[in-house]
């Protein structure tokens, strides 16, 4: 708490109203004084409060997204905090994870990590548990195989091991506490180990109080635009310091207690005493709205960044698709094509319909005619139907059954296994078929099984049925790893023929066909075997000389959300690219099917659709020069690596992009960092690319990342809002008071046209609360149209700051001038800048009438900041309301704002009429008529305000008619690829 209230102090802003706190209560102006601690109070309270609920709220997210360990206690395993690892527990570790302490290991199956950032070896080291050593030699690290040691990443395989040791005691924590004195502390410590000099004690003192210096100050710490606006705090404190000698040299350096806080106020009025405390808060905000949306924020610079967003790099599965796969077609040779419609269930067998056609998947697309699909198909199974169940069902070690939901009477369809073989069980049990009841009915022993292993890509189970004395391997895998061990095949129903090279092609062709409807191909193939002949448990003996049995295409089904998320996406001004390690076909179908492709690809060239979509190999074979040249960047790259994920993002980069990456695997963690917003899956994510990411989606959803785009671009805009209400509000503080040094008494002392309790008053009641209030602003309908933008600071911002911030100050000045020299007399009285003085009392009531003018001129911006071009009236112009109905429920729906306007507004009414608080506190008096001045200079304002904001929608109209290419990209995303290169004959198969 102590670190928290040290912030809300020590930050640019705040410590120059301490500054002028001291001085006032240096020449014993104990009213200002009091006031300037009043709005010092303010900042540092409101700002401790939200920061500390921020702090506790961030902990919390955090801990969502922190690194866990699956541990062994009191027998099961549970996911526990990295953190919470202790000396003693059993750790059991598999691929991806981050290994969470040093472990000596008992148990590993192909087990390998990456070591490099411990030993600086680029290549994972295979551990083998059973190596013991004995020698007094001390064994280097990088050779302890029996070790994996924290902070190392699992690449391959699984293990279990005993933790040694934790924290800094492990061989990592060792580095990290022999660095923990570096540079980039605060305070730089000496070397004392290399005889330093005085030199080196010099550099450290100086480097130390610079640090020191400049974290006080705010400018090395915090996100980037905290960072920026503290620069901007000490820009705008040395215009203030110049401000401030320009009234004392107006007043010929004669430096009354009155000049001197006039100054003092002068200089606060350039000083936006509230930005960063409302920054804190709406960033405090913006990390809890997307926890609702389900994003975790892990650094707030990625909140800034989001709303500057113009391309999403995005993985496929999981992210745009379900993740989860569902059986879509087999086909299975002599016989036909089996498709199921209208599934999207993956584990419910109960849900679609099964349909059969007679020809095969190649013969369906050459036909001229379209596809003719039957609900009625072979029934009872053909013989070679049998055959195939049989194998999808025992070549498979996935379960799906009706099971109960816990804490409910109802039952569901559940899953366990992997999700390829999932979808196949789902479509046998479909048929009626499982495989326990299918082993329980043949009698079938379980003989030997051959996992699924990366480099051979097939699995293989063998199963002897006790009734017939019969055994039979069972297999399946990929198309090209099936076909090498298959010797023969069913070409005429039952007719078993070798299968020929002619053939194989054949089969390949319908493998093709359905890659390119976005399936996963798999082959299925079995044979009998003699176990008395052949050794079950050889893998090379087992699996060879099968008989090859069909196809099945998988399908992981795009979310019924991402076509509409791409869809929005591209509306934003926002290109999405799919990176991804599936085949081109399957790729290029999915793309399509959610709108990151074009459905109408046959309109495009060759050379276009080559550009559109690429593999891994082609966009790495260009080099750097080569990709810069493209006319423009590929949408999908299929068969995709992990540094060709960082070549794409470093291309986008050249060509000026603002850009995001998804990932969940370790490999993706180079490209998460390289991106501008790293986004990693909270669900199926590895650690260690959530420790490299920027947010984090809980759901793996590619919506997800349009919510956090959506809210990114809401605050961004809410920030815009109050730096321009602000900033436009201290410009006009300036302007007024400086130019109101020129109304001079006979004594010579400037006349000040508002009283230095009354510049602060207008500062408290108009800055802070509506500030606060904009931050809190829902996203305008329109949040989503706008082009990405990556600043705060536009022109748009800077001009309307200047705009409003003189109409501003030129209504008050009026008001005052029309009070004081056009009503009244021009009498400015003798020391009315006191409470002391004589014949103030026309002073006095130009005064009141300016300050109700610059109060509610001062709030009413905040309303017309709501929308920066759209008109106050009607900022929703695609509503059905009247406008009326819509700007009362506009601005009833952000309360915070609508009741701090109003409390600044009637704050007004009790200062001015209140006694001693009005002459003696304010120097300012009663009135009459001047309400009516006020309240027609503030609709003067109003009316200024509106006229600027038609004047921009005009000039921004015209701008969009000089220059169409936005709205068309907009509307059409794939313009840009069509309009350097188009055939409407040409059909491409890629």
């Amino acid at each position: 708490m102590a670190k928290i209230l040290a912030h809300q102090v020590f930050n640019a802003m705040v410590l120059i109203l301490i500054i002028s706190l001291v001085i006032a209560l240096a020449i014993r102006d104990w009213i200002s004084g009091g006031v300037i601690g009043f709005v010092v109070f303010i900042n540092v309270f409101v700002g401790f409060i939200q920061e500390y609920k921020a702090e506790k709220t961030m902990n919390s997210l955090k801990s969502l997204s922190s690194p866990t360990a699956k541990v062994l206690r009191e027998g099961h395993s549970i996911d526990i905090d990295s953190e919470n690892v202790v000396p003693g527990d059993i750790v059991i570790i598999g691929a991806g994870d981050t290994v969470p302490a040093d472990l000596r290991l008992f148990n590993a199956v192909n087990l390998e990590t990456d070591e490099a950032l411990l030993t600086g070896e680029s290549l994972p080291v295979a551990k083998v548990h059973t190596e013991v050593y004995t020698d007094d030699v001390p064994v280097p690290v990088g050779d302890r195989l029996n070790m994996a040691f924290s902070s190392s990443v699992v690449s391959k395989g699984r293990g279990s091991g005993i933790v040694v040791s934790t924290g800094l005691h492990t061989e990592i924590g060792n580095i990290a506490d022999s660095l923990k004195n570096g540079d980039d502390k605060l305070i730089v410590k000496v070397d004392k180990s290399t005889n330093p000099g005085f030199k080196d004690y010099f550099f450290a003192a100086s480097k130390s109080t610079y640090n020191i210096v400049m974290n006080v100050l705010g400018t090395n710490v915090g996100t980037p635009l905290q960072r920026k606006l503290s620069w901007l705090a000490i820009f705008l404190f040395w215009v203030a310091v110049l401000f401030a000698i320009v009234v004392m040299a107006s007043q010929k350096m004669r430096v009354t207690k009155n000049v001197a806080i006039y100054a003092i106020c002068v200089a606060l009025s350039m000083i936006p005493s509230s930005l960063i405390v409302v920054l804190t808060i709406t960033m405090a905000i913006g990390a809890q709205v997307m926890v609702t949306k389900n994003v975790i924020v892990r650094k707030l610079d990625s909140l800034e960044a989001l709303g500057g967003i113009n391309d999403i790099c995005s993985d496929k599965t999981g992210t745009l698709t379900m993740g989860k796969m569902i059986a879509r077609k087999v086909w299975i040779p002599t016989l036909g094509t089996y498709m199921v419609q209208n599934s999207n269930e993956p584990f419910n067998p109960t849900v679609g319909e099964l349909v059969y056609n007679e020809s095969s998947p190649k013969e369906i697309k050459d036909s001229d005619e379209e596809a003719d699909y039957i609900p009625n198909f072979p029934v009872p199974h053909p013989n070679l139907f049998s055959k195939w169940i049989d194998t999808a069902i025992l070549a498979n070690i996935a379960s799906v059954k009706l099971s109960p939901v816990a804490n409910s009477d109802k039952l569901e369809w559940q899953a366990h296994g992997d999700a390829t073989e999932i979808a196949i069980n789902v479509f046998t049990t479909r048929l009626g078929y499982s495989r326990d009841s299918m082993i329980e009915d043949q009698e079938l022993e379980h003989l030997a099984e051959f996992p699924f292993d990366s480099s051979i890509k097939r699995m293989s189970t063998v199963y002897a049925n006790t009734k017939s004395s019969v055994s039979t391997v069972y297999t399946k895998g990929a198309v090209e790893r099936v076909l090498s061990i298959c010797k023969y095949w069913y070409k005429n129903k039952d007719e078993l023929i070798p299968l020929s090279e002619e053939d194989k092609n054949v089969i390949e062709a319908n493998m093709a066909v359905l890659s390119s409807e976005g399936l996963r191909v798999l082959a299925f193939a079995q044979r009998q075997i003699n176990t008395a002949k052949e050794d079950v448990n050889k893998r090379d003996d087992v699996e060879q000389n099968l008989v090859f049995l069909g196809l099945i295409g998988i399908y992981d089904p795009p979310r019924p959300e991402s076509a509409r998320s791409v869809k929005l996406c591209h509306k934003a001004g926002i290109n999405v690219h799919m990176l991804t390690g599936d085949h081109p076909g399957t790729a290029r179908a999915i793309a399509q099917e959610v709108g990151i492709l074009p459905h109408n690809l046959y309109h495009y060239s060759e050379e276009v659709v080559r550009v559109m979509v690429m593999t891994a190999n082609e966009f790495d074979s260009l080099s750097d020069e080569e990709v810069d040249n493209l006319p423009v960047l590929p949408l999908v790259i299929a068969r995709c690596a992990p540094q060709t994920k960082v070549r794409m993002i470093e291309a986008l980069h050249r060509r000026k992009k603002f850009v995001a990456m998804t990932g969940d695997g370790v490999n993706d963690s180079p490209s998460l960092k390289k991106a501008d917003v790293g986004i990693a899956m909270g669900l199926n994510g590895s650690d260690v690319a959530k420790d490299a990411a920027d947010i984090v989606l809980t759901d793996d959803n590619f919506a997800s990342i349009l919510n956090a785009i959506e809210e990114g671009r809401r605050m961004s805009s809410n920030i815009q809002k109050f730096v321009l209400q602000l900033l436009a509000e201290n410009v006009a503080q300036a302007i007024y008071l400086m130019v109101g040094l020129a109304f001079m008494d006979k004594s010579g002392y400037s006349v000040f046209p508002l009283a230095p309790v009354e510049v602060l008053w207008i500062i408290v009641v108009t800055s802070c609360f509506p500030a606060m209030g904009l931050g809190q602003e829902k996203a305008s309908d329109d949040i989503l149209d706008l082009p990405p933008n990556s600043t705060i600071f536009t022109w748009e911002v800077i001009i309307d700051m200047c705009a409003y911030g003189f109409w501003m100050a030129v209504c008050c000045l009026i008001c005052f001038v029309v009070i004081v020299f056009g009503k009244g007399n021009g009498y400015l009285g003798i020391d009315c800048n006191t409470g002391s003085g004589s014949g103030c009392d026309l002073v006095f009531q130009g005064r009141s009438g300016a300050f109700a003018a610059f109060t509610w001129c001062a709030l009413f911006l905040s309303w017309e900041c709501l929308h920066m071009r759209l008109s106050f009236f009607k900022m929703r112009p695609e509503s059905e309301h009247s406008w009326w109905k819509q700007l009362g429920m506009d601005l009833w729906e952000n309360q915070f704002l609508f009741w701090s306007i109003i409390f600044g507004f009637v704050s007004v009414f009790p200062v001015v009429y209140i006694p001693v608080i009005n002459d003696k506190v304010f120097l300012h008096g009663p009135i009459g008529y001047e309400w009516g001045l006020s309240f027609a200079f503030t609709i003067l304002f109003f009316l200024g305000a509106e006229g600027w904001k038609w004047f921009k929608r005009v000039y921004y109209r015209k701008t969009a008619a000089r220059n169409p290419e936005y709205e068309l990209e907009r509307n059409d995303p794939f313009q840009k690829y069509a309009s350097f290169s188009r055939s409407n004959t040409v059909a491409v198969n890629v």
